[in-house]
């Protein structure tokens, strides 16, 4: 199974949040580099932030939910 990128972020916090939308929709979705933000502070730039992959076949489905969200937060 090939994963691909569909968010990333510095926040772990916010890495956390997108993967439980993710999964509450059903989507398998993975968390990496997460640990490497929490050990010390900059590793997280050095990594390229905490990511959330998935499937390539989920891809679509997990971008719209994502862009959906985005798009329903206060300006």
């Amino acid at each position: 199974m090939k994963l691909t990128t569909v968010f990333s972020t510095f926040s772990p916090a916010e890495a956390q949040l997108v993967l439980s939308m993710l999964k509450a929709a059903g989507v398998n979705a993975f968390i990496n580099h997460e640990a490497s933000a929490l050990s010390m502070e900059g590793y997280s730039l050095a990594t390229g932030g905490v990511i959330i992959q998935v499937p390539e076949d989920e891809h679509a489905t997990a971008r719209e939910l994502i862009e959906s969200k985005q798009t329903d937060e206060p300006s």
